[in-house]
């Protein structure tokens, strides 16, 4: 699809997309990062809106999305393909990132640090000037075509010796650092998605806030604007918002009967028994 094209495309489909509230020069700057063949690392913490990001600017590009969810048993073959048995035949099946460099699109590995480390050697040569895929059991090297992108994403939170991105791979991106939006930007967004009422927008948002001030103290993270989203989702539908708070910002978070007593009260006080 060439430029002109994709922007018809887009515009014509602004209000199909997937909704997305920017914050910043986040939009533009993939838009250039696609437009100039430079990788993307996008960085923060979990629920802030990095997958949603990557959705609505493959959509307003007009461009396939492959989505990979890293996990610690993720290896090289899962990426670049296999050869399996089908119909008593060997046959050679591309992996999703093999797919998006021979068909174009952006390839968007969630969570790159919980993958093996042979993942990241595969991605070097796509990283650079070369933009190359050597696929060494079928002999190819592929180029990728001017259309694909490589974005990854990691949740900094979780970094330790064990789970960190090499400093020689992260310098091979450029990087967007995300975070939880401001008051009234997370309560626009929350509005938005579930048509909830401002005014109960505004006090869900105001005890994620105060559960995210815990973070590091009695909590690993705080609440997430996903599961914020999901709360006003159900309180919209007619449950009890005490009901609500508790199955999707206060259960997800913890196990500890302590811990979970202290967000009850939290709650409580926000919005009453």
């Amino acid at each position: 699809m060439n430029t002109a094209l994709r922007r018809s495309h887009a515009r014509m489909t602004a209000e199909q997309l997937p909704y997305y509230r920017a914050t910043g020069g986040e939009c533009e700057l993939f838009e250039r990062a696609w437009q100039q063949q430079i990788p993307l690392l996008l960085k923060g913490p979990t629920g802030c809106g990095k997958t949603r990001f990557v959705s609505h600017m493959a959509a307003r590009l007009g461009l396939p999305l492959f989505t990979i969810a890293c996990h610690d048993d993720l290896t090289a073959a899962d990426l670049t393909g296999r050869h399996l048995l089908v119909d008593n035949e060997t046959r050679w099946m591309d992996g999703p990132l093999t797919r998006a460099v021979r068909e174009g699109g952006i390839c968007y590995l969630d969570e790159v640090v919980e993958a093996r480390k042979d993942v990241t050697v595969v991605l070097h040569p796509l990283t650079d000037d070369r933009r190359m895929l050597p696929l060494e059991r079928t002999g190819e090297l592929l180029q990728a075509p001017p259309g694909f992108m490589l974005v990854v994403s990691y949740n900094p939170g979780y970094q330790n010796i064990l789970k960190s991105l090499k400093p020689s791979t992260r310098q091979r991106f450029a990087a967007i650092a995300f975070d939880f939006p401001e008051t009234a930007v997370e309560v626009e967004i929350l509005h938005t998605e579930t048509g909830l009422d401002q005014h109960l927008c505004a006090g869900l948002v105001n005890l994620g806030q105060r559960i995210r001030a815990l973070k590091g103290q009695d909590l690993e993270e705080g609440v997430s604007t996903r599961l914020l989203v999901y709360c006003a989702t159900l309180v919209q539908s007619g449950m009890p918002i005490q009901t609500a708070v508790r199955h999707t910002l206060l259960e997800p978070l913890t196990d500890d009967d302590d811990v979970m007593a202290a967000l009850q009260e939290l709650a409580m006080h926000a919005f009453g028994a």
